[in-house]
């Protein structure tokens, strides 16, 4: 299974991502995959295609994904052995009219669910090819050392989220350029976003983050949340979902 070598986790370490240039799942279950997603952007209703959040507390199959050792191999080079599943999200951004991602940390949103934010990672698999014409990730190199940015309000109509970082330099920022079945790692602090999707192609990821075991969630500010011990020990002993 996918390890990643002490270059590429140094590269994590410094810059807060990698790109994994490799197929993360084999096709069949890659294809498996794309049809569980695509049952749940059927029975959406009213929510936006982007807005698909925690399937899997719904859809136990998902689990075979997030807690696969594809995934727990790759998220065990930077975190650790001892890990717990906290979220999961297909983000779908339809053909000309997938919404701004604004520029952002995902650790902003967290604020006090936890006692730390070093040990969270995020692996985000393409179910479609990604790339700048259809509104790819991009992040800000070495940003997830930073703390938490100041923020301003945006129209929500366009974009995923109500804020966005200020003052952002965009001259630095790296395309997720992936292929269909390739995925992303990112820090959970790194100042990332997207643009809209103005092409004819949709662009399909699923976000699955993982902390480590040792980070000790607040339960007043995680209510109803339901996480899984993936891997190894317990450690801060979070109350986990039985497998």
């Amino acid at each position: 299974m996918g390890t990643l070598t002490n270059q590429e986790v140094d590269f994590y370490e410094k810059e807060g991502y990698f790109l994994y240039h490799k197929p993360l799942f084999t096709e069949e279950k890659l294809n498996q995959l794309n049809s569980i997603f695509e049952e749940h952007l059927a029975e959406k209703g009213t929510k936006l295609s982007d807005e698909l959040d925690t399937p899997h507390f719904r859809d136990k199959r998902l689990l075979d994904y997030l807690l696969s050792t594809e995934a727990l191999d790759l998220v065990e080079s930077l975190i650790g052995p001892d890990i717990l599943l906290w979220s999961s999200h297909f983000i779908c951004k339809d053909p000309f009219k997938g919404r701004i991602t604004p520029w952002h940390e995902d650790s902003s949103y967290w604020e006090g669910k936890f006692d730390k934010y070093d040990g969270i990672v995020t692996i985000w698999l393409a179910l479609d090819r990604s790339n700048k014409e259809n509104g790819c990730m991009k992040v800000l190199p070495g940003t997830h050392t930073n703390g938490f940015s100041e923020y301003e309000a945006v129209d929500k109509k366009d974009n995923t989220f109500h804020a966005q970082i200020k003052n952002i330099d965009e001259s630095k920022a790296v395309h997720f350029e992936l292929e269909k079945g390739e995925c992303s790692l990112h820090d959970s602090r790194i100042i990332h976003g997207a643009s809209a999707n103005t092409s004819p192609y949709r662009r399909c990821g699923y976000t699955m983050r993982f902390i480590s075991a040792s980070t000790k969630m607040n339960l007043d500010r995680n209510p109803g949340w339901k996480f899984w011990l993936a891997r190894g020990e317990n450690i801060a002993g979070n109350p986990c979902e039985n497998l």
